[in-house]
């Protein structure tokens, strides 16, 4: 973990985003205590409930056709 003071950290802003973004955190610092820290920012995720997706899926009702053929017939269609 790098430790940087503030005026460093305005001065090097991009560098700093880009150590975090690659997974090291830097902490800021202001008068020598720490006020800021960067991390690498996990997006989160959510869980899938299989049995409102199965509920959801068994509601629909089947296709006529296959949908390659839906979908040539779809891009036949748009030719001129």
């Amino acid at each position: 973990m790098q430790t940087v003071n503030l005026v460093e950290a305005k001065a090097h802003l991009s560098r700093l985003v880009d150590m975090a973004k690659d997974g090291e955190s830097v902490r800021i610092l202001r008068r020598g205590k720490v006020v800021a820290q960067l991390v690498r920012d996990e997006p989160m995720r959510k869980r899938i409930v299989v049995s409102a997706l199965r509920s959801l899926t068994d509601a629909m009702t089947q296709q006529k056709e296959a949908a390659a053929d839906t979908v040539r017939e779809m891009r036949d269609e748009a030719r001129y």
